[in-house]
């Protein structure tokens, strides 16, 4: 499923060859995954004076290709190489979908690469960790003080325990320099000629939703044709029914939740409600997502529910009349939401130079790189509000994703919960749209991909 379509492309897979990370000056993370290689330093055997490591090649695979992203991590390496230029990074980039096709090949031959990014999801992040075929971070996140630069919520996204079985908690396994959320987009325009102001509460998204029928105009845009969409409609709603600590679980696929609570089952009820009643549309289950949010900057549409990829190109149409919001407290009182970050860096097990390559991870995911992410376009997982443009919906946006990932909870994106759960989500809460599931009947079927996952780990 692709829940971030910003990171991915149209690309055709190609056949990429297995880069070598060069051994010379090869520092104290040599070894292999089958020999230990994905035991975890200690913070006092990290080696953080990368100028001692002498002369190193350190081979990177990202996907940060596309022009924002090239730009930041462009200028990241140059200043990395200039403050150590005992090291030269050898970057090969390609598209998300490319790289992750060639991540597992990688992991498990004789070369890897020292520092690749890794998505965190169970299938991916969580079966390389149960593998053995990733470097657990703690001893570096130790010794260069990560935990105290980053927030637990975010850092829970690239946590599992050691035998990938548990995710959210547990050793570290990557760090990710951008941050996503999902919120609420609106026409400020639309808003005051309905005469209502952006909603506080839960109860003031459903009122507005009803004025919005009311007046004639489409309450909510939705294009759903690809099934994901959906997911990060349902996923801030669920919030306004299901405590966080819940959602959690059940997102991350960790034992001890039931999507057959009678909370899960409000909030699919009301999912159904508004695709009854027109609310996300005519047809938003024949409507492609690319399709959608074009149509939103044109008119369509009071509120959009989505994610933070969208606001630099709808607001690029729609300039400051876009806006957006974090959803309004859930029903645990705090502001919870879908979202989560940028496609982690890892060290592979079998790397060799895993030092330079954590000082590398560290360079990339500092204060001052967190600034030049921003300057570039991105935004950056820390110091979010204080790196807010003075305007704009990207101002909105920052705002939206430091409040949630520091004072409330950043929910998982639910199609991490299991090998499956993309599919099955998306076709459940397509059918739940459409009419042809009731929300009991979808609750079932979430809960027995869900209990069969937990209960076989």
């Amino acid at each position: 499923m692709r829940r971030r379509p910003v990171l991915l492309t149209g690309a055709a897979l190609g056949a990429l060859g297995l880069l070598a990370a060069c051994a010379p000056g090869s520092d104290s993370g040599g070894g292999d995954a089958s020999d230990g290689g994905a035991a975890a330093p200690s913070a006092d055997e990290v080696v953080t004076d990368v100028a001692s490591l002498g002369d190193v090649t350190l081979v990177v695979w990202d996907q940060e290709v596309r022009g924002a992203q090239n730009d930041a991590i462009t200028a990241l390496i140059d200043a990395f190489q200039e403050k150590y230029p005992n090291i030269t990074v050898e970057r090969q980039s390609q598209s998300f979908d490319d790289l992750q096709q060639q991540t597992g090949l990688a992991l498990s031959g004789n070369d890897v690469p020292d520092v690749l990014q890794v998505n965190n999801a169970r299938g991916d992040m969580g079966t390389y960790v149960a593998d053995q075929l990733l470097t657990d971070l703690s001893g570096y996140a130790e010794a260069y003080g990560w935990e105290d630069r980053f927030s637990a919520s975010v850092l829970g996204k690239m946590r599992y325990s050691e035998d990938g079985v548990t995710f959210g908690e547990g050793n570290l396994y990557g760090l990710a320099q951008t941050g996503e959320v999902c919120g609420i987009y609106y026409s400020q325009a639309k808003l005051d000629a309905l005469g209502l102001e952006a909603p506080t509460t839960w109860e003031e998204v459903f009122a507005l939703v009803d004025a919005a029928s009311a007046a004639g105009e489409q309450p909510i845009m939705l294009g759903n044709l690809d099934q994901w969409p959906a997911l990060h409609v349902f996923g801030p709603l669920q919030a306004n029914y299901v405590p966080a600590d819940e959602i959690v679980t059940l997102g991350m696929g960790n034992a001890g939740a039931a999507w057959t609570d009678d909370a899960n089952g409000e909030a699919l009820a009301k999912l159904a409600e508004w695709g009854s009643s027109g609310a996300l549309g005519d047809s938003p289950n024949g409507l492609a997502y690319d399709d959608a949010w074009p149509l939103f900057t044109k008119g369509t549409g009071v509120l959009l529910i989505g994610g933070s990829w969208l606001g630099p190109d709808m607001e690029a149409v729609m300039g400051e009349d876009l806006r957006f919001m974090a959803p309004p407290p859930g029903v645990d009182g705090g502001v919870a939401t879908t979202g989560g970050t940028g496609i982690p860096f890892s060290i592979p097990a079998a790397a060799a130079n895993k030092d330079a390559a954590a000082a590398y991870i560290d360079f990339i995911t500092s204060d001052d790189a967190m600034a030049l992410i921003a300057e570039n376009g991105g935004m950056p997982v820390n110091r979010t509000a204080e790196l807010a443009p003075e305007s704009g919906v990207n101002k909105d946006i920052y705002e939206a994703f430091d409040a949630v990932s520091t004072e409330g909870t950043l929910l998982p994106y639910l199609d991490y919960a299991t090998p499956s759960f993309a599919d099955t989500a998306g076709a459940t809460l397509q059918e739940v749209i459409g009419g042809q599931t009731d929300p009991v009947t979808a609750a079932q079927a979430l809960q027995e991909d869900y209990a069969a996952f937990t209960e076989g780990s």
